[in-house]
């Protein structure tokens, strides 16, 4: 009696595991195919996008990668390169740069659009670079206007060529070589009138 007892006992602990083990087998199944259903559906929206890109509509590609981007946790290397192309195409050429370096970083030369995305990527830069000295150049246009920068109740700012160290460090063959700054006469700053000359390019320095 106690043997059959025990084998009874035995047996309901088997099929008590055996029912656990199915549940959690189960529950993995299900879970996956959410899983898989979540990435068919980004894959189809990541496709849209990619098609209005492809269409010419640009700034609707835009708005659909960012609403992309800001649902998932795990970006996907393709919509890296085709989001900084479609930057590019909106002048968002700061962007653009980001994005296909993340591309060619993930997907060195190897990738499917790795190719592209140098090509992209290179002139992504040059336009940049061309931004930037726009900006330069009407920043300089600014200042060398007649504009008198206000320096706050001191009258007083810290100089900018030595960032108020009041010395300079210049390299040579022999290695580094400390000068007193030319702007600040050893102060560290500079008068108002002083900083406005500067920026002109009308201070007379020491040198």
């Amino acid at each position: 009696m106690k043997r059959i007892l025990t084998l009874i006992f035995f047996l309901g602990c088997v099929q008590t595991f055996a029912q656990s083990q199915y549940e959690k087998d189960k529950i993995k199944e299900l879970e996956l195919a959410r899983q898989m259903d979540r990435t068919r559906k980004i894959t189809i929206q990541i496709d849209s996008a990619i098609r209005l890109s492809d269409e010419g509509h640009y700034e609707a590609a835009d708005l659909k990668f960012r609403s992309i981007l800001k649902s998932i946790k795990s970006v996907p290397s393709d919509l890296t390169y085709h989001f900084g192309k479609n930057s590019f195409y909106l002048g968002k050429y700061r962007q653009s740069v980001d994005w296909l370096n993340k591309y060619i970083q993930l997907k060195g030369t190897q990738g499917q659009y790795s190719e592209q995305a140098i090509e992209w990527l290179s002139k992504a830069e040059a336009e940049l670079m061309k931004e930037r000295e726009k900006e330069s150049k009407h920043a300089a246009q600014v200042l060398s206007g007649d504009y008198y920068i206000d320096c706050g109740p001191t009258g007083k700012v810290v100089c900018p060529t030595c960032k108020g160290s009041a010395v300079v460090v210049k390299k040579n063959y022999f290695g580094e070589v400390y000068k007193t700054c030319p702007s600040c006469h050893k102060l560290g700053y500079l008068t108002c009138d002083e900083y406005n000359k500067l920026l002109k390019g009308k201070l007379v320095t020491s040198d």
